[in-house]
């Protein structure tokens, strides 16, 4: 039989994959070291891995039996892709599946921050709330803000969707605008980057992190800003500088902001980020779900046992690349 080696306990039944592959499946709450995940990978046949997984040109050349890369994610940036692919290993992930449990983190993360619930609820437990207050935790409004979306793919258009119901004018800037009909569907508009930031009440990153996108947000754009401004990311910790992040929150630059995502991950203990009430820190759980969760999971054993047996693999990285080098 094959072997398989799954970087972590996974939220669905391996019933299926057991019966094609002997599997080993990584226990420890905390990801294999590389070290460890280097030894591993000298003998398998397929793997299964997380984003938390270094899978670099070294682990990849060391590997020399692997049929297939599948991981748990829609991203692959800690893929060397080109390394795989000239090995003519096919990557798998899986895409689609965590577009609305994302986007709505993203609306629970914008309303958490526009309406100081994380301060209000560490105020209530300190036992400081003695009465009502005219002025206490004042926030900001949502319905009929302006909503500016940073990357309008499948997250950033079910972000749209939701904001609907607040009468949001939405703005949005991505590599290419949409057709006329979903823009008028979504009421959304095509606009610069310069645009969005400075017209926006509340600014969404739907972006994937690439060369182009790191450090998109720095010094610059947070000075594009409204002073009344929250940013919103779900998407990638690299996308924002933390430290001019960090600045523009302790100098009220822009209001408050929320993430979902740092750089690195976890946030250092040493973070100043950690010290801010303006600021709304989750730990990576954008698709969160069971049913999320489960279904990547079972996404991901699909892509492996079908890497195993030579076949194509339904939700694929790299597949036209290897059929170009075929």
């Amino acid at each position: 039989m094959p072997k398989v080696f799954i970087t972590r306990n996974l939220p669905t039944d391996l019933t299926l994959l057991e019966k094609f592959a002997s599997v080993e499946v990584w226990h420890e709450r905390q990801p294999p070291t590389y070290e460890v995940l280097l030894s591993k990978v000298r003998s398998i046949d397929g793997l299964l891995c997380l984003l938390t997984d270094k899978i670099d040109k070294e682990l990849i050349q060391a590997a020399t039996n692997l049929r297939v890369i599948s991981q748990m994610a829609v991203g692959y940036d800690n893929i060397d892709v080109s390394a795989a692919t000239a090995r003519k290993i096919p990557i798998g992930n899986t895409p689609g599946v965590l577009t609305d449990a994302t986007a709505d983190l993203t609306w629970a993360l914008l309303m958490a921050s526009a309406r100081r619930i994380v301060e209000a609820d560490k105020f209530t437990r300190a036992l400081l709330w003695h009465t009502w207050e005219p002025d206490l935790l004042l926030g900001a409004d949502i319905t009929g803000a302006t909503l500016g979306i940073i990357g309008f793919g499948r997250i950033g258009q079910a972000v749209a969707r939701r904001a609907s119901g607040f009468d949001m004018p939405i703005i949005y800037t991505s590599r290419n605008p949409c057709n006329k009909e979903l823009e008028n569907r979504l009421n959304a508009q095509f606009v610069s980057l310069e645009t969005l930031l400075k017209q926006s009440d509340f600014v969404t990153i739907h972006t994937p992190l690439t060369s182009d996108t790191y450090h998109l947000f720095g010094r610059t754009q947070f000075e594009m800003m409204k002073q009344s401004a929250i940013l919103i990311n779900t998407a990638r910790g690299g996308i924002v500088n933390q430290d001019e992040l960090y600045n523009a929150l302790i100098t009220n630059q822009i209001a408050g902001a929320a993430i979902d995502v740092t750089d690195p991950e976890p946030i250092p203990s040493n973070s100043p980020l950690l010290n801010l009430n303006n600021l709304v820190i989750a730990p990576h759980i954008g698709s969160a779900s069971y049913k999320t969760r489960k279904k990547m999971a079972d996404m991901a054993i699909e892509n492996l046992i079908a890497g195993l047996k030579g076949e194509q693999l339904p939700y694929s990285v790299n597949s036209a690349t290897l059929t170009q080098s075929d």
